[in-house]
């Protein structure tokens, strides 16, 4: 498992930058260092991370061409314009009533949990979930409510801890009141790993049966599109909120989406307010998540085949074990003997590849979209010693 500061220090930001400008005068005598083959950002393919690489310098330009003269884009105060049509269009795509854009997924996800708990202040959450070790103490501080980490991660172990934790319920002279259930799928912390439908329909019939909601942390739900029976309406049905991500593979420079039916999601809408959420313009985040979400299930799809075949063929080559995530979104680990490990990603820079630092030999592989700039069979080569 590779730590959010390390899956950010395994991406140099010189290695997708193009020429870097002058240097300080202090330095001009000093004889320059040899500078690293620059990667230029719309031919990497990017083996770490979920999106497409870009430059902030690039903003603009895209920008431009997402919004293309379409002059009813803009909103005010979250209201209307780009905004409006992508609430709607998340709306449809989750088989919710309504969605209100947040500004940030920890926004969405803390109000999704203020409003499902209601009076009764405990949250079962996966220990492993960005709610519990990611937000810091945003639940219980914000909204006085008590996280309950559970194991079982997003194996079957989950249904039963969550089965474990009403039975103590019943047993206890003072019972948790257990407002909500929230379930993050996939799972950052377990290298993409995702829940099982079959699970979360059973723990979802716990949940219905004591009278607990349920908020799904889907930031990274579409990663799952290609994966056998996936469909994101038919995933999110048993969940009363939802929430997905507009810039970690959408292409939006922030912003965070919240799904539910109308009653919830116009609370959410007075809370995200008073939470001060409630930009002046969501529209620089909109436009651009809206044209990256415009057939993004079936490119993703696309990936998946890619990062498959690839990782067929590495696991045929000599020095090369590939270990398979349980129910994987996007990441898979290769198991590099030293030969292999060493030089690579001199040898990856060169071919306009970008990958990790193995750490003891295990290299993480995550699949995006640049996956299809180049055959598999060109991308396999780099990792011939």
């Amino acid at each position: 498992m590779v730590s959010r500061r390390e899956f950010l220090q395994a991406v140099p930001l010189g290695a997708l930058s193009l020429a870097a400008g002058a240097a300080p005068l202090a330095l001009a005598a000093a004889p320059a260092p040899a500078a690293e083959k620059p990667i230029p950002v719309e031919k990497v393919v990017a083996l770490v991370g979920d999106d497409i690489p870009t430059r902030s310098i690039y903003l603009p330009h895209r920008l431009e061409e997402a919004i293309a003269g379409d002059t009813e884009v803009g909103d005010i105060y979250l209201h209307e314009g780009s905004v409006g049509k992508l609430e709607k269009r998340f709306a449809e795509l989750l088989g919710k009533e309504d969605a209100a854009f947040m500004p940030t997924g920890t926004m969405a996800n803390q109000i999704a949990v203020r409003i499902l708990c209601g009076d009764r202040r405990h949250l079962l959450l996966q220990k492993e979930s960005h709610v519990y070790r990611d937000e810091e103490d945003a639940t219980p501080v914000l909204s006085g409510i008590n996280p309950v980490p559970i194991e079982g991660g997003t194996g079957e172990a989950l249904v039963a801890s969550v089965e474990a934790a009403y039975q103590q319920r019943s047993e206890d002279p003072y019972p948790l009141e257990i407002g909500a259930i929230s379930l993050e799928s996939p799972v950052r912390r377990l290298d993409g790993s995702t829940v099982a439908l079959d699970s979360i329909l059973r723990i979802a019939d716990i949940a219905k049966k004591n009278g607990t909601g349920m908020h799904l942390d889907g930031a990274r739900l579409l990663l799952m599109s290609g994966m056998e029976g996936f469909d994101p309406k038919r995933y999110a049905a048993p969940f009363d909120t939802v929430y997905v991500s507009l810039y970690k593979y959408l292409g939006a420079p922030f912003g965070a989406i919240l799904a539910g039916d109308k009653a919830r999601i116009d609370r959410a809408r007075h809370v995200r307010h008073i939470f001060g959420g409630t930009l002046f313009r969501g529209f620089p985040a909109a436009v651009l998540a809206l044209q990256r979400l415009e057939g993004f299930s079936e490119r993703f799809a696309r990936v998946r085949t890619a990062g498959d075949a690839l990782l067929t063929k590495l696991a045929g080559m000599p020095g090369i074990r590939i270990e398979r995530v349980e129910r994987a979104s996007n990441i898979a680990i290769a198991v590099l003997e030293p030969k292999i490990a060493e030089g690579l990603r001199e040898r990856a820079r060169h071919a306009d590849i970008l990958v990790g630092k193995p750490d003891d030999g295990r290299l993480h592989l995550a699949f995006n979209e640049t996956l299809l700039r180049k055959p598999v069979d060109a991308i396999a080569r780099v990792f011939a010693s």
